[in-house]
């Protein structure tokens, strides 16, 4: 096994007992890249040297915290102190930021290795960058966090930052065919980070597996308990989830799921239908509303003094947005409060919901990252989500399943569905 290949835990264990050094890891990376970027194109910005200079200080000096030694990749809309920021637009190009976003900060304080920024799509909305996905580079990668979601998939770095307004770290790690973390909202502080709608950016993690995506949250959290053990949380009361969305699955989805519902009713775990309420039907268009209406506040500079140079896409977004009134957004916002308080009565006999992570299998073609719709709910609701890959469809690429925990039980669904991927998966 290269050194690239490690999983994040691993990497960290064999730094601590001297068996690896940080340089020796960052290299096997960079080597990954200059093998593969032509191809996957998932970085924005690199500074190699600079990541080797800092793995041989590390080398050099004592252990400085969990993430020792640890390359990791940060999506383009963080700040980073040494290195550009430009949001995915062609109005930042070159910016450079005179501090580090609190997430990227708390990286660097417990030994990470920023090794360079992820390519993002515009402003983390919706129009692409120029990432592949790293099984076929003639299908998305997702988005909008593609570079974080590409390079932990392409073996590049085993961990990145990405974040999820409507579904921009479950949907590419589906795509991209590995495990995507969207803590409660409001867990990791968004201090430095570009926003887009206030009320519903969240930053998420990239791992290779559920240990790794865990392993980096609890120390962007400082919550320890969100670190696996060596024994996953067994979950015994599992709810099957198609959400009002349903009808948008694909066949290798429905698949999925189906085979999910086989393999725990083997596996002895109590798994049961889970039709949620009525008003659970308006969430998506609830999500919508609230996005442009905050997105048009957030990105009013860039709208007022910039507009040539944001696509048409985006544009249309604000507009939409500017000409929503404010009644019709707080009516919006109050149903989620409603829909967060039926959620609380539906997971009281419950550990995890588990629910589609995306429409099926990477689509071909690169003008789009996808469809969201089996996302935003849940973004708009403030849960944990965790994707995990479970299969292939019909094209060879990976298929995903979401699972979902109630607010603030982050201590328990990464388990939950460590346990869950390790007995589900067939990748």
């Amino acid at each position: 096994m290269e050194l690239n290949e490690l999983s994040a835990v691993e990497a960290s264990r064999l730094i601590a007992k001297g068996e690896i050094t940080p340089e020796a890891l960052v290299e096997a990376c960079l080597g990954r890249i200059a093998e593969r970027e032509d191809t996957v194109k998932a970085w924005e910005y690199l500074d190699s040297e600079r990541a080797l200079e800092q793995a041989r200080a590390l080398d050099r000096a004592p252990r400085r915290g969990p993430l020792h030694g640890i390359p990791v990749g940060v999506k383009d809309i963080m700040d980073t102190a040494d290195m550009p920021t430009a949001h995915g637009s062609r109005i930042y190009h070159g910016h450079q930021p005179v501090w580090d976003a609190s997430c990227v900060a708390l990286i660097r304080a417990a030994g990470g290795i920023v090794l360079g920024k992820t390519v993002t799509t515009e402003f983390a909305v919706f129009s692409p960058g120029k990432t592949t996905n790293p099984h076929n580079p003639a299908h998305t990668p997702g988005g909008s966090s593609s570079g974080s979601a590409a390079a932990v998939a392409d073996l590049m770095v085993p961990l990145a930052l990405g974040t999820q307004t409507g579904g921009s770290t479950i949907r590419p790690a589906a795509f991209c065919g590995i495990v995507g973390y969207k803590p409660t909202f409001g867990w990791i502080g968004r201090a430095g980070v570009k926003p887009c709608a206030e009320s519903l950016d969240t930053i998420g993690v990239f791992g290779r597996n559920v240990e790794d995506a865990a392993f980096l949250a609890s120390v962007l959290t400082g919550r320890p308990s969100l670190a696996l053990d060596e024994k996953p949380r067994v979950p015994s009361r599992v709810g099957l989830c198609h959400t009002y969305e349903w009808p948008h699955a694909a066949s290798e989805t429905v698949k999925a799921f189906e085979d999910a519902r086989e393999q725990l009713s083997r596996l002895s775990v109590t798994a049961r239908e889970v039709d949620l309420p009525e008003p659970f039907s308006r969430l998506a268009e609830a999500q919508a509303t609230i996005m442009n209406f905050e997105m048009a506040r957030s990105f009013a500079y860039e709208y007022s003094n910039h507009r040539d140079k944001l696509s048409t896409r985006l544009q249309e977004l604000i507009a939409t947005g500017q000409k929503c009134s404010p009644q019709t957004y707080d009516k919006a916002a109050a149903l989620a409060t409603e829909c967060r308080g039926l959620l609380q009565c539906i997971f009281s006999d419950l550990d995890v919901l588990v629910a589609p992570s995306a429409v099926g299998e990477a689509p071909v073609g690169l003008a789009s990252t996808g469809d969201p719709i089996f996302n935003t709910i849940w973004t708009l609701l403030h849960v944990p989500c965790v994707n995990i890959p479970v299969s292939k469809g019909p094209k060879g690429l990976p298929v995903g399943l979401q699972i979902v925990g109630r607010i603030g039980d982050d201590a328990h669904v990464p388990s939950a569905s460590d346990w869950i991927f390790k007995n589900l998966s067939r990748l």
